[in-house]
């Protein structure tokens, strides 16, 4: 029995039992277990909250005296006391859950699993919502590492190099002081779902979602481990056998208060496909921190999963970022070029103009330094190395990606657009192209929009021009050679509204299932005409 009670002390907390229908059943744990737990998770709340403000609480001990000699008997005596309360507690907690036959029968559920996950164990494991860190690993990077060869994987996030010693020296104050700043509150203010009262405080809502997820949507909840050894929690949705778009899979990457089970997968699930989500490295179940490194690391282990083991072809895979997610997509569509789509919503281009937006002018030169050094999040970059097709999202009244407060003109979505289709038409975007392009991306409304394509006769008849083109060429790069500047003005202007989608809504609205589309794909659409005209031709 004590070794029992023992075993009890570490195991996961379990928190709901799913089966019963539509009935909720939550897990009822004992008065003992109940009372050891709550002591547990406040001293660890308060635990959590003297980390982050451990410079005013050392000075506060340094100013009541406790460092002193005399003061640090008492110190000790404190911490000595609290100590016996944490394993009092623990053992209570211990006795508590032994005593109880629901727990002890998840418990052997548990064992079971761990002992060899088969179809049998994890269905007994899946009638059981618990704390992550106990869920056993059920697919690893390095399964299929060696297949695939993922180390040759491209990084963009590599910090920028300095030119040479003297730079190093004359940057190094700057280099320490970026460093420590990104290494603790830098990476929470980036990512501040990592933040463990945050998750505390929303841990209902997350139980609520997932449980949708599961009961509602038949979800299966899996762990991987990424390449770096980080258990990342997904969440699964398989519409294969019930939706005729359920043999497309869409990734969801979430923003950065954002969890698979509050977050986008909502959307495609509703719209009939096959959905993968997954929490960000500390984020809910996920370990590790979002450090780019890890963000990627965890994105390549999804999109293996997703492949290896899931099974499904890479080209019927829909990358689906929102917000910042839109950096581990945009890598991934980069890496996996032959993905069916990627569709960015609510995102931006670089998050340098942003970072130097909310942060005060006097630290702008250790913000630049501290960005292209550790969070060097450039989705255009990833997104130049892609060339399938692509479609954004912008929201008409976001507020967390525009560097002007109620100025659509400054949403970072119109310069990722900008600067994808310079990419991707640089002979169409010249400068006057550019100007004229970002005029319209500055229109607040959909009238003077509509107005303003009139104006320069942006219509479908610009497919034309599409399909004179194709017909001497495979790709669009030499597009626009021999076309004058009205007629590039017309194409940049049709391809904006291809390429991009405006919802009139704030940055965390959760986007309509209509609004859900597949990407325009110029080459197949215009050999589609092409093929049309000439067969209507020859009847």
């Amino acid at each position: 029995m004590i070794k029992y009670v023992w075993k009890c002390i570490f195991t996961p907390r379990l928190i709901k039992l799913y089966g019963f229908g539509p009935v909720e059943k939550l897990y009822e744990p004992t008065a003992l277990e109940n009372l050891g737990d709550t002591v547990i998770q406040s001293l660890y709340l308060i635990w959590k909250l003297g980390v982050y403000t451990t410079p005013l609480l050392v000075i506060f001990l340094t100013r009541r005296g406790y460092f002193e000699p005399e003061g640090f008997v008492t110190l000790t005596k404190f911490i000595t006391l609290l100590g016996g309360v944490i394993v009092s507690s623990y053992l209570i907690r211990g006795i508590g859950r032994a005593s109880n036959p629901v727990y002890t029968k998840f418990i052997a559920a548990l064992d079971n699993a761990q002992t060899g996950l088969t179809s049998a164990t994890k269905r007994d494991l899946s009638l059981y919502d618990f704390d992550f860190f106990a869920w056993p690993v059920e697919f690893r990077w390095s399964d299929v590492a060696k297949l695939e060869k993922t180390a040759s994987r491209s990084f963009i996030d590599k910090p920028e190099s300095l030119r040479n010693i003297m730079q190093l020296g004359a940057t190094l104050p700057c280099q320490i002081i970026s460093y420590l700043a990104i290494h603790s509150f830098g990476i929470k203010l980036l990512y501040p779902g990592t933040l463990t009262l945050l998750q505390n405080m929303i841990s209902h809502n997350l139980l609520q979602g997932r449980s949708k997820l599961i009961e509602v949507n038949g979800g299966v909840r899996y762990k991987l481990e990424a390449k770096d050894g980080n258990e990342i929690d997904t969440m699964f949705v398989d519409k294969r056998a019930s939706s005729g778009n359920g043999t497309t899979l869409v990734i969801c990457s979430e923003g950065n208060a954002g969890f698979y089970e509050i977050g986008i997968m909502g959307t495609p699930i509703a719209a009939g496909y096959s959905v993968l989500g997954w929490n960000h490295p500390g984020f809910g179940g996920s370990t590790g921190t979002p450090y780019p490194s890890q963000e990627l690391n965890a994105m390549d282990a999804v999109m293996l999963f997703a492949i290896h083991r899931l099974g499904f072809q890479v080209e019927n895979i829909v990358l689906y970022g929102w917000s910042i997610g839109g950096y581990s997509t945009s890598w991934a569509a980069m890496n996996y070029p032959e993905v069916k789509a990627m569709i960015l919503d609510a995102s931006f281009d670089d998050i340098m103009p942003l970072a130097l937006n909310y942060m005060p002018s006097w630290s702008e030169s250790i913000i630049r330094l501290a960005v292209r050094q550790y969070v060097n999040l450039n989705n255009i970059k990833q997104m130049s190395k892609y060339s399938g097709p692509v479609l954004l999202i912008r929201r008409s009244q976001d507020e967390v990606i525009c560097t002007e407060t109620g100025n659509q003109s400054s949403n970072r979505g119109n310069f990722l657009l900008l600067k994808l289709l310079k990419f991707r038409y640089p002979l169409v975007m010249g400068e006057k192209q550019q100007t004229i392009l970002l005029d319209y991306l500055g229109l607040s409304l959909a009238t003077a929009q509509d107005d303003f394509l009139k104006k320069y006769d942006a219509d479908e008849t610009c497919n034309r021009l599409l399909e004179s083109h194709l017909r001497t060429n495979n790709d669009f790069s030499e597009l626009g050679a021999g076309l004058n500047d009205d007629e590039k003005t017309k194409l940049t202007l049709y391809l904006a509204t291809k390429y991009m989608k405006d919802y009139k809504s704030t940055h965390c609205t959760p986007l309509p299932m209509d609004m859900f589309q597949m990407p325009w794909e110029p080459i197949e659409e215009t050999k589609r005409s092409v093929t049309l005209n000439s067969m209507e031709s020859k009847g």
